[in-house]
């Protein structure tokens, strides 16, 4: 089994930067990739970011390519979503994925197998 814990999640300012963190525990050592996905209001959820754990290569969504930038720390088991000149739009529920396997697309829920429980990021104007 392997745990996901996500923080940072808050109420901001349109134009503000903000850092989620996602500490994992567990079975971490056999872990493939980390990602992040969120889920707007009324929205599916969709992919954000992943990156693989051994090799660090990231994938973002097209859309939000250069605003956000996925990192992690392998000593602390941690991965980390860097997200600047935040739009009212980036409202959302943000979860933290870990996969053990590269069996499906990294852009898909079905390839990963351990979720956070969400944490709140509310953006006004």
């Amino acid at each position: 089994q392997l745990q996901l814990v996500e923080s940072g999640g808050r109420l901001v300012q349109a134009g503000d930067s903000l850092r989620l963190s996602c500490v994992a525990s567990g079975r971490v050592s056999s872990t493939y990739a980390r990602g992040w996905f969120r889920q707007a209001p009324g929205k599916e959820r969709e992919f954000v970011a992943a990156i693989m754990w051994s090799s660090g290569n990231t994938y973002y969504t097209n859309s939000l390519k250069g605003r956000f930038v996925i990192s992690r720390d392998k000593v602390k088991n941690a991965v980390y979503l860097q997200m600047n000149s935040l739009k009212r739009e980036d409202t959302a529920v943000y979860y933290c994925a870990a996969a053990l396997s590269g069996a499906y697309s990294h852009t898909s829920e079905r390839m990963y197998e351990y979720w956070g429980q969400g944490t709140q990021v509310s953006v006004s104007s």
